[in-house]
């Protein structure tokens, strides 16, 4: 058994080599160039919105008062006429990319810790790369990638992000799987 404390060199090290990775793929690669289209005639969408103040939140578009309303004639010509949306609303301004990115960094650092506690519990000190390597892919893939199928299977995400996604969570899982295989206590 491998407790965290002999195992934070891994952690550590596969956050920042996943952090390098997504940074690749995100801001170097044209892998996700294409994920979020403009919408069409923007310019008049948000000069149609920007009356309403909309606070940031995520907000389902028509969206009923109760259950029951569901069936009502009335809700049902809503959602025929739509447009029917789920939508977030940010907060004006710039995004803040260094603390999305600081969040990033210990998302990364909680799967890799999970993958410890996992992987610790399961394997003893001294074993093969190999086992390692796939027993810490798997947690690693479950942490990095399984989750975002939920999202196009019923908020109807595009399937071609989740896709590109889910590849992005096999890369991140490989990498750190082998950060962990390398540095598995002997």
């Amino acid at each position: 058994m491998s407790g965290l404390q002999l195992l934070w060199l891994p952690i550590l090290l596969s956050a920042v080599l996943v952090f390098i990775a997504s940074s690749i793929i995100h801001m170097v690669l044209p892998w996700h160039k294409n994920d979020y289209p403009k919408m069409p005639r923007e310019d008049e969408v948000l000069d149609a919105l920007r009356p309403f103040a909309i606070p940031p939140g995520d907000y389902m578009v028509p969206r009923p008062a109760r259950r029951e309303d569901l069936k009502s004639p009335e809700f049902q010509e809503k959602l025929k006429k739509g447009p029917v949306m789920m939508v977030t609303v940010w907060p004006n301004g710039m995004m803040s990319m260094g603390r999305n990115l600081a969040l990033w960094f210990v998302y990364l650092l909680a799967v890799g810790a999970f993958c410890a506690i996992v992987v610790g519990n399961a394997l003893a000190a001294g074993t093969v790369y190999l086992r390692v390597f796939k027993f810490t892919a798997v947690v690693a893939f479950v942490g990095y990638s399984l989750a975002l199928w939920q999202m196009s299977i019923w908020y109807r995400r595009s399937l071609s992000i989740t896709i590109k996604a889910t590849i992005d969570g096999l890369i991140y899982a490989l990498l750190t799987a082998g950060t962990f295989g390398w540095l598995w206590p002997r």
